[in-house]
């Protein structure tokens, strides 16, 4: 396994394995990586035949009150368990790489990017979409590799790749979960003791709207409610949102009627966790 920071030299050795005819996969993490995005990385080793993982603290996707400066960090860890399992190459470059002093130029995203985490996190996904585009862009990937505990994002790199014509399959991957139910994340390791236990709040009052779903509900604003009357028994969480949207157009919905995702954002204490679960009517 090699640890390239160099854009030059990791989109040679891509282009050079593309050239021999063999398959890449790609998994774009900001490091501090967990059982979940080593879900990822088995998924990829499994369906390529060499495999690329970035680690790369995104800064222009944190809003000026957000965690950047605090974001977890273990390279040393991170490169323990990417070489167990088998990756090749992994990216870690420097911000001065990716972004020049001048630097002026930016993706947009309409209408996916207005509901739930675009509301409360303005440019959160214009710094997606943009280093996720520079990402293949140095990294020609034939596969790449997202986690749908992130829905909303994983929707727009589907549509940013659609729309723009990268030429890349995205695939998306099963949320990897704690044996209580709580969702992995690299900020589960910001929470104490006491957060940590209140934390399972969010996967147990999604698991109400479930059982009313799969009873037949198809009032969204009765979803909402169980979710919210469920979530603030709990003294340490304070809701960012609770939604119900379409799981295309992640635009809200009033009534049931074909594929939904329900998605929850929720502070315990400090750290904001987010949720979420998918519906087929």
């Amino acid at each position: 396994m090699e640890v390239l920071n160099s854009i030059e030299k990791v989109r040679y050795m891509v282009n050079m394995w593309k050239k021999e005819g063999l398959t890449v996969g790609f998994v774009p993490t900001m490091g501090y990586l967990h059982e979940g995005h080593k879900s990822l990385i088995e998924k990829a080793i499994n369906e390529n035949d060499k495999v690329v993982v970035s680690i790369f603290v995104n800064p222009i996707q944190f809003g000026p009150k957000e965690d950047l400066s605090n974001y977890p960090k273990d390279l040393k860890s991170d490169m323990k368990l990417c070489e167990a399992e088998g990756v090749d190459i992994i990216f870690n470059p420097e911000n001065k790489a990716m972004y020049f002093d001048d630097f002026s130029t930016y993706i947009d995203i309409n209408e996916l990017g207005e509901e739930l985490c675009g509301k409360s996190r303005p440019i959160h996904f214009r710094g997606v979409c943009t280093v996720v585009a520079k990402l293949f862009n140095i990294i020609p990937a034939n596969k790449a590799y997202f986690g749908e505990k992130d829905a909303q994002q994983l929707a727009i790199i589907k549509r940013i790749v659609r729309d723009l014509n990268f030429d890349i399959e995205i695939i998306g991957c099963s949320i990897i979960r704690e044996t209580d139910g709580l969702a992995k994340s690299s900020r589960n390791s910001y929470l104490s003791k006491e957060e940590r236990k209140a934390a399972v709040i969010l996967f147990k009052s999604l698991e109400k709207a479930k059982d009313i779903l799969n009873n037949g509900e198809k009032n969204s604003e009765v979803i909402r409610k169980v979710i919210i009357d469920n979530i603030e028994k709990e003294i340490l969480a304070k809701i960012d949102y609770v939604q119900v949207v379409d799981s295309l157009s992640m635009r809200v919905v009033d009534k049931i009627e074909k594929s939904i995702l329900v998605a929850i954002a929720v502070k315990i204490g400090k750290t904001r966790l987010i949720d979420n679960f998918t519906f087929e009517v």
